[in-house]
C-alpha cells in the first residue's frame, strides 16, 4: 500500500462528512457534522447541533450535487478504458459541460 500525504492550505475551509473525521489531525481548519452520542459535551442543545450539521451540509450538498452531474457522462462513474493521455482534457471538457449548464440554469 502507497502512503500518500496531504497538504492543503491551512487558510482553507475543509467541509467533511462524518467519516472523514480523523482528517483533523491533518488539518485543523475542518468542520464535519456532530454526532449526538459522541459530541453531547460540545452541543448538548438539539436543535443547535441540528442547526450546526445543517451549516455544514447545505453547501457540500451543493458539491455532491456537481459530483453527480459529471459521473452521469460515465468517466468518473467507470473504468476508464482509453489511453491516459487524453483523459485530462476529456475530463476537463465534461467539467466544462456541467459550469455551462450550472450557469445558464
Amino acid at each position: 500500500m502507497f502512503k500518500t500525504t496531504l497538504t492543503i492550505l491551512s487558510k482553507i475551509m475543509v467541509l467533511a462528512d462524518s467519516g472523514y473525521r480523523g482528517i483533523q489531525k491533518v488539518h485543523a481548519n475542518t468542520k464535519y457534522p456532530l454526532k449526538h452520542k459522541e459530541d453531547v459535551a460540545k452541543m448538548p442543545d438539539d436543535k443547535e447541533r441540528n442547526a450546526y450539521n445543517r451549516s455544514i451540509s447545505s453547501p457540500r450538498m451543493k458539491i455532491e450535487h456537481v459530483i453527480g452531474r459529471t459521473k452521469r457522462f460515465g468517466i468518473a462513474r467507470e473504468r476508464y478504458r482509453n489511453g491516459r493521455r487524453r483523459f485530462g482534457l476529456r475530463y476537463n471538457l465534461i467539467c466544462g459541460i456541467v459550469n455551462y449548464q450550472n450557469n445558464s440554469a
